[in-house]
């Protein structure tokens, strides 16, 4: 290691030994002729000081001239700070270095915008500049938030037997509700990947397999316009179970999301979460997202949403099409309703609602084979077409699956409430704007043509009017 402690670490207890530090330069003072700097880095701020008396006056002279952002490695003594100049705020505020050695180990630009908290930046340029943006303590601790609630979303589901699982990026396109994005097949020109808009078909196929208790931390990508509480790409935790039903979900969820608050925000909510009908939601509140902090008088209020219809009316197409997706189980007590009034058949769906805001979505699943064409032949969907886009999960149900259900949470929205963020691009690491652009990379971008033409692909250019 290049260093023997950390900037928030060293206190009164380690006056009078050696340190040595590495961080970035937060700040330079020059009193007379001591020069004091604060050295920075992810775990605090550390006082240095130089002196002429103190260290060679090669290092002084470098030390005059170390600049805001500089990478540097000091070695010095620690001592303790003159009466009257111990700074409270700082965990390392009753010491200082009185330094011996300086190394510079990466000069800086002047940045585009100060390294402080609480400044107004224009977003574009935050995003841009987002490896300057990090290193201000409000963005760390936001993207720190998300280690923190993986780590806790890991342990918890492990002690509940749950086995971790990645499924495929590059996969089929089943274009149901949101666009893919496609991505060309260079080895199988004219065809296509798609990027995922969930695992779902992956993990009822693992179900399947006998896995029994799945879930993934995964990366899903939707080509949908953009809002506060939508990015092209985002992260949900992915979960589905055999052999259980919808309380086996609540409970599980509950339990996890009880967990969280504590351990995150301190904050003990009250389980199991109120439930409530779609149609009560609507009557009452005019919105299948109530927001319940209010009949609750709480600062976070949940409730889970319950029989939803298993069918909507497209009037621009004239047919009726899944209201959450064709593989959602129909209410038991409905299955005689599913051909005659299918504006009457209850879904075995749930959503989970946090402060009047959708954070996860889920269903018992139809594993029954002559039940899945029915629903797919009420849909619109023929026997050729159902096998052209879902035929591996079919064939698949064919070698005895299992009664299995699942749910998925965003957790960038999940994110954004427990950091107090208005919009889930404050707890993306490299987010996207409105527009779906990457300030940081430039992306989407041009490609050149050989790309394209590896590809078979060209590119029509719209007219310019």
């Amino acid at each position: 290691m290049l260093r023997t402690h950390t900037c928030g670490e060293l206190n009164i207890n380690d006056v009078a030994g050696e340190a040595t530090l590495c961080g970035w330069v937060a700040t330079r003072r020059d009193h007379g002729k001591l020069i004091f700097i604060d050295l920075r880095d992810r775990y605090g701020l550390t006082q240095v000081v130089f002196s002429p008396q103190d260290c060679p006056a090669d290092i002084y002279e470098k030390a005059g001239q170390l600049r805001n952002e500089f990478v540097i490695k000091i070695k010095g003594l620690v001592s303790a700070r003159p009466e009257g100049t111990v700074n409270p705020r700082l965990a390392t505020g009753e010491i200082e270095i009185i330094t011996k050695e300086l190394e510079v180990l990466n000069p800086s630009l002047t940045p585009p915008f100060e390294i402080e908290e609480n400044l107004d930046i224009a977003e574009e340029t935050q995003l841009k500049y987002r490896y300057l943006d990090l290193r201000r303590k409000k963005a760390f601790n936001t993207f720190y938030l998300r280690h923190k609630l993986y780590k806790i979303i890991r342990q918890f589901l492990d002690q509940q037997g749950f086995i971790e699982s990645e499924t495929p990026i590059l996969t089929k396109s089943t274009p149901e509700g949101a666009r893919d994005y496609l991505v060309p097949s260079r080895m199988n020109p004219g065809k296509f990947y798609a990027l995922p808009q969930s695992p779902q078909l992956f993990k009822q196929i693992l179900m399947v397999a006998g896995i029994e208790k799945y879930y993934q931390i995964a990366k899903c990508f939707r080509d949908e316009d953009l809002r506060a509480d939508r990015q092209p790409e985002f992260t949900q935790l992915d979960l589905e179970m055999s052999f259980i039903n919808e309380e086996d979900i609540f409970s599980l969820s509950e339990n996890l999301f009880q967990i969280i608050f504590k351990e995150i925000k301190g904050t003990e909510i009250k389980i199991p979460f109120p439930r409530m009908k779609f149609s009560q939601a609507q009557a009452k509140y005019g919105s299948d997202k109530p927001d319940l902090r209010k009949e609750l008088a709480t600062e976070f209020a949940f409730a889970w949403v319950v029989d939803f219809p298993l069918f909507k009316y497209n009037q621009e197409e004239k047919r009726w099409e899944s209201e959450h997706h064709p593989f959602t189980a129909p209410h038991p007590e409905d299955l005689d309703k599913i051909e005659d009034a299918p504006d009457k058949v209850r879904s075995r769906s749930y959503d989970l609602v946090l402060n009047g805001m959708e954070i996860g979505s889920g269903s018992i699943r139809i594993h029954n084979s002559q039940l899945q064409e029915k629903i797919f032949k009420l849909i619109g969907i023929n026997k050729e077409e159902a096998q052209k886009r879902f035929g591996f999960l079919l064939e698949a149900f064919q070698f005895g699956a299992p009664p299995h259900g699942g749910i998925a949470f965003g957790l960038d929205r999940l994110l954004a409430t427990l950091a107090g963020e208005a919009s889930i691009r404050g707890v993306i690491t490299f987010p996207k704007t409105s527009a779906g652009f990457c300030p940081l990379t430039g992306a989407p971008s041009d490609v050149d043509e050989k790309q394209l033409k590896e590809l078979g692909l060209t590119i029509k250019r719209r007219e310019k009017k």
